[in-house]
């Protein structure tokens, strides 16, 4: 117990007496260091006397599918900062392959008494996976945001960049520069983001009379590995350009490109999907679709905060315009070669 002091009262800059007081529940603290004493207590990973745990923490769930995607880092800081701002402290959950499940660290934050929970990518959006841990969010009435397009029925606030949209840019980018045979390079079958966006591109495909046939669609992992080996086979089938739905998948195209004996994007052109950190110093510099991560962020925090002041859950979808930036990884259809 008095180890349990010091630690808190140390995190807070207060004395062991003032930490004393907020856990047996006596008056003369203020509000405001009430506060910062229960959240050093969550922060420290020690439990609240038992008469406190009914209270929320002001902790907030960040949940991310990966951080070697520079996307996932930069939303976090976003998010973080937004959270600080209204005087919440964001726990990180990071999933690895082998490591804690997604819904083991919805059981770890609900142990902590979250104020709330961020998804940037998950379960959510995967058709065939299980969807029990969002079901029990519900049923808690436990503030949530998922950040890209879920599957249909959880009933969560979400804040998506518009998917078909990007296609159509990208797509239609390359329908622009004389290509022919487009080559789309997605997430998994079940992943609802890349459903929209292979619906989105036969719609294109259709509309400018191109063929988008079965060899001209690969299903992959969200890496640069994976990436490189589905973009060797839409190059074997033949693709002028790749759409790919991430910049890791882009670039691990340009190298598959590059393995093939072939020039990006003199021989193949490649787009990406987020305009990740570091694009433009790629070589060549990535054409790719951006995120516009600062705007969706704040939107996630405002979700957020309604919900936690209005005691209502909000179940509406809110839809980002996403913006072509066009680069050096793009460039005219090459000529067909000439019959004598």
């Amino acid at each position: 117990m008095s180890r349990r002091l010091a630690d808190v009262a140390r995190k807070v800059g207060v004395s062991e007496a003032t930490v004393s007081r907020v856990l047996n529940g006596k008056p003369g603290v203020a509000a405001s260091t009430r506060e910062a004493v229960l959240t050093a207590l969550d922060v420290l990973g020690y439990e609240r006397p038992t008469k406190l745990r009914g209270e929320r923490a002001r902790l907030v769930g960040l949940m991310m599918p990966e951080l070697q995607n520079p996307i996932f880092p930069a939303l976090a800081e976003v998010l973080g900062g937004g959270l600080a701002q209204n005087g919440f402290t964001p726990v990180l959950c990071i999933q690895t392959a082998g490591g804690i499940s997604e819904s083991d660290y919805v059981e770890l934050l609900l142990h902590q008494q979250v104020s709330g929970v961020v998804f940037a990518g998950g379960a959510y959006s995967q058709a065939d996976a299980s969807h029990e841990h969002y079901e029990r969010l519900v049923e808690l009435k436990l503030p949530t945001v998922l950040i890209s397009a879920p599957v249909d029925g959880l009933g969560f606030a979400t804040v998506s960049c518009d998917d078909a949209a990007s296609v159509e840019q990208s797509f239609g980018h390359l329908v622009q520069l004389g290509h022919r045979r487009i080559g789309l390079l997605l997430g998994p079958r079940d992943h609802v983001p890349s459903q929209r966006k292979l619906a989105a591109a036969r719609r294109v495909a259709e509309r400018h009379g191109i063929e988008l046939d079965d060899a001209l669609i690969v299903h992959s992992l969200y890496s640069l590995e994976s990436g490189q080996t589905a973009a060797t086979r839409l190059i074997a089938a033949g693709a002028t350009g790749i759409v790919c739905a991430s910049d890791p998948m882009a670039l691990g195209a340009i190298r598959a490109v590059r393995r093939a004996g072939l020039r990006v994007p003199e021989d193949v052109s490649v787009i990406g999907f987020d305009d990740s950190a570091l694009m433009n110093c790629t070589e060549p510099p990535l054409t790719t679709v951006r995120q516009p991560i600062e705007a969706m962020g704040k939107t996630v925090i405002e979700l957020l905060m309604r919900q936690m002041s209005t005691h209502q859950a909000i179940g509406d979808e809110v839809f980002f315009a996403p913006e072509l930036v066009v680069r050096s990884s793009t460039g005219p259809a090459p000529a067909a070669p000439s019959v004598e």
